[in-house]
């Protein structure tokens, strides 16, 4: 890719920083879901699994994984990507690179409902890529409290 066009897709991306982008639609968060990671993951903590157990624990529910949580935050996006409506010249993909901050401010009890919204925060050239930061806000319906912010990381390759 040219250095110009490099260049434009830069400033095209640094004049979105601040901008919302699309917010995910609602995911439901099932006690099967939650098995499911509890078996991938080998934590079967009774706080997840344990569905009778969990009620009478500290959130009154099973609850989902941190982790689990952090993982649905993929799948919901494209709140993370923040070129999810713009189409970038010479685009090929965008790569998840990692994050820099993750925080569980709520549990997600079994059975809930989240959906993520993503700020784009920064924009850098690094190696012939472009790298975005984006807070990512994953919030459970009906809840005022977040269950997850994280400032995600990516990677727009061309």
């Amino acid at each position: 890719m040219s250095e110009e066009a490099m260049q434009k897709a830069y400033e095209v991306m640094t004049a979105r920083i601040g901008e919302q982008t699309s917010r995910s639609e609602w995911f439901k968060v099932t006690q099967e879901r939650i098995n499911d990671f509890a078996e991938v993951t080998m934590d079967h903590q009774w706080i997840h699994i344990d569905v009778e157990k969990a009620k009478a624990g500290p959130f009154g529910a099973p609850i989902a994984h941190g982790q689990l949580t952090l993982s649905i935050m993929g799948h919901l996006p494209r709140a993370a990507e923040p070129v999810n409506d713009v189409k970038l010249e010479g685009q090929k993909l965008t790569i998840n690179y990692g994050f820099n901050k993750v925080r569980f401010p709520a549990p997600v009890p079994a059975g809930s409902k989240v959906r993520t919204t993503g700020t784009l925060k920064a924009v850098e050239i690094k190696g012939g890529m472009i790298e975005v930061m984006t807070e990512v806000v994953m919030e459970i319906e009906g809840q005022e409290k977040p269950c997850c912010v994280a400032e995600s990381l990516g990677r727009i390759v061309f």
